[in-house]
């Protein structure tokens, strides 16, 4: 299968390099000199023509995307950290994933729908903390409307999310509407259900005015949840995504076993079998997992048994400071005693297998 590497992670390590000031000093150099926005987006590799027009003209959205890579990348590390693949970033060749991403497998589904999700909360974040030129709160919510416990004003600043929705679609879609393969169609349509994925958790907030606060005025206005809750969403959406194929004419998909329902724009949906990431496999991007921490008491996918294939496992005793014996102290402060705690760790044996020394 052709596989289009169309996913922002192709351009994110050197675009982040460009943008985040813990990185380097280039966002420094940026602010400071006249075209060196140009200077960025032109060297930025794999963009093409519409992402690069979007790059010269919004090089403060791409701050914001630079610095939303952080969150959704530590989001998606801990929906997958009890797992053989934990969304791991090292290692890595010219993309933020690894080869792991040329399989059109589940994993990819779930990083595409993640980092799409993930561009949305930082750009529509950015807008209402007036960081970009391009934005600000959503101008549609003004005046007087209606809701369940009756009339209130809108006020304060609702979250621009058509903003952050338009700007992420035009930007990371754009190289997959160049393609009119398989992999393209999938990444769109995953790209997607993590654009609604934040949209759904938009919620309102109001505050009451009034005597003691009796609420006989109320100003409310509208905001994103917490991301947790977005990747909590699409974990679920990529614990029951479903296996596709292409229809005959290539315009969309069909499921690829006629028991399962017909995705929805919500669901994700991959093409190829994961391989089971036991052990290290340059091909697969998978660095195997000798030397993970498992749970010997658990019977999930962090047990002992499944994180280590079967392979077994070492034990090490060690010593850790922990807070102990914690008092509460009025008024509001909480007092607690440094103990050593002893505890047994266990990881993951490797393969006996030469090949394991293999780099990845």
């Amino acid at each position: 299968m052709n596989v289009p590497f169309g996913g922002i992670w192709l351009w994110l390590p050197l675009l982040l390099t460009w943008l985040t000031p813990e990185v380097s000093s280039s966002w420094w150099y940026m602010r400071a000199t006249s075209g060196s926005s140009r200077v960025m987006c032109d060297n930025v590799p794999g963009l093409v023509s519409r992402q690069r027009q979007l790059c010269h003209r919004h090089p403060d959205v791409m701050l914001a995307i630079g610095l939303g890579v952080v969150e959704w990348t530590a989001e998606c590390q801990h929906q997958f950290r009890q797992h053989r693949w934990n969304c791991n970033t090292r290692d890595r060749d010219h993309s933020l994933f690894g080869r792991v991403l040329l399989r059109s497998s589940r994993e990819s589904a779930f990083v595409y729908a993640i980092s799409s999700a993930g561009v949305v909360f930082a750009i529509t974040r950015a807008c209402s903390q007036g960081e970009l030129k391009s934005c600000s709160c959503d101008p549609k919510k003004k005046g007087s409307d209606k809701d369940s416990k009756g009339t209130f004003d809108w006020g304060g600043c609702s979250d621009n999310m058509d903003y952050g929705i338009r700007f992420a679609r035009a930007f990371v879609d754009a190289k997959e509407r160049k393609g009119k393969d398989a992999r393209a169609l999938m990444n769109l349509h995953n790209n997607k259900a993590g654009r609604k994925a934040v949209k759904r958790f938009l919620k309102q907030e109001c505050k009451c005015h009034g005597v003691s606060g009796s609420c006989t005025l109320r100003t409310c206005w509208l905001a994103m949840a917490d991301f947790r809750k977005t990747g909590d969403y699409l974990w679920r959406k990529y614990n029951g995504a479903i296996q596709v194929v292409m229809n005959q004419d290539g315009t969309g998909f069909t499921v690829a076993n006629k028991r399962f329902k017909k995705p929805t724009k919500n669901d994700l949906v991959y093409f190829e079998n994961s391989p089971d990431y036991c052990i290290r496999d340059r091909e697969a991007g998978s660095l195997g997992t000798a030397g993970r921490v498992c749970n010997l008491t658990s019977r999930g996918m962090d047990s002992c048994e499944v994180m280590c294939c079967g392979r077994g496992y070492d034990t090490s005793h060690v010593t850790r400071m922990t807070k102990c014996e914690c008092k509460f102290h009025w008024c509001c402060a909480v007092r607690c005693q440094d103990c050593l705690e002893a505890l047994d760790v266990h990881t993951c044996k490797a393969p006996k297998s030469a090949d394991w020394t293999t780099p990845a």
